[in-house]
């Protein structure tokens, strides 16, 4: 029997060691999944182009988006125009991240104020953003200040409404744990509200950092034209250069992926931070 246990021990760590090369295998193949659909789209948009199934001046070859990456990186104009887009967009995002914050949390806390307020928020909640351009403009002219009160307003909605949610929904019996312990209320914010609702909260901030990208690019395209990615896809678009709006399109969803995956890993710090 002594012998019977050290063989079937020794199938076990044999069979341990067969099955991990798979799972190693199986987690790399899925971490390049992603990369799957982009390489068969360029694929048929090169093979497109190159047997001029479609007419070159509407689809361009990915070798002349190349060139006109190239052109546009080493010429600076790439980091001028994206240098003035990031600082409207996070200006925007600030400014509308702080607003939704205070305004959230006193919706939350206060049931007074969210009566008194609620209502007329749901209602300038379901306005189009884009519905605010007009009288943007006619407030704030057509520069700059236009654009970051419209970057704002795109910002502003997800984090009230989830910081106000998150604050709402904080369990009964943490708040009842409070109270046994004699908290103030203070302490009772501070040390159960908030860090019950910070994943909602970051949510909120999450959600408002990539809104207000969004709505960079439309702040870019329908205000007055100025530096920025928005001015870029405009002026390729006036000029018929196919490459540079095609390389603009590039930079905008590349921006996002990233703002996307910072956000995340924040997201992943916190939550370990608050224990969720």
């Amino acid at each position: 029997m002594s012998a019977a246990a050290p063989a079937r021990h020794g199938g076990q760590g044999s069979a341990d060691l067969s099955s991990s090369r798979p799972l190693t295998v199986g987690a790399g193949a899925r971490r390049w999944r992603g990369l799957v659909l982009p390489v068969i789209a360029i694929a048929l948009w090169a093979l497109l182009s190159g047997a001029g199934v479609v007419n070159s001046a509407l689809l361009v070859s990915p070798a002349h988006v190349l060139a006109t990456a190239a052109d546009q990186v080493t010429t600076g104009k790439l980091w001028s125009a994206l240098g003035a887009s990031l600082a409207r967009e996070l200006t925007g995002f600030s400014i509308g991240t702080v607003a939704g914050l205070v305004l959230g949390a006193a919706l939350g806390l206060s049931p007074l104020f969210n009566r008194l307020v609620g209502p007329s928020f749901n209602t300038f909640k379901q306005i189009s953003l884009f519905a605010w351009i007009p009288l943007i403009s006619v407030w704030f002219g057509l520069g700059d200040t236009a654009k970051v009160v419209f970057l704002s307003l795109a910002a502003l909605v997800p984090v009230v409404v989830n910081t106000a949610d998150g604050i709402r929904n904080t369990p009964p019996t943490l708040l009842e744990v409070a109270r046994v312990y004699g908290y103030t209320r203070w302490q009772t914010l501070t040390q159960v509200v908030l860090p019950a609702a910070i994943p909602a909260i970051f949510t909120g901030v999450y959600l408002a950092l990539i809104y207000s990208w969004l709505a960079t690019i439309g702040a870019e395209y329908l205000l007055v034209a100025g530096l920025g990615i928005g001015n870029l896809l405009i002026e390729g678009s006036e000029h018929f250069q196919m490459d540079l709006v095609l390389f603009g399109m590039v930079v905008v969803g590349l921006i996002g992926w990233l703002l996307n995956a910072l956000a995340r890993a924040v997201e992943r710090r916190l939550s370990r931070w608050s224990g969720a």
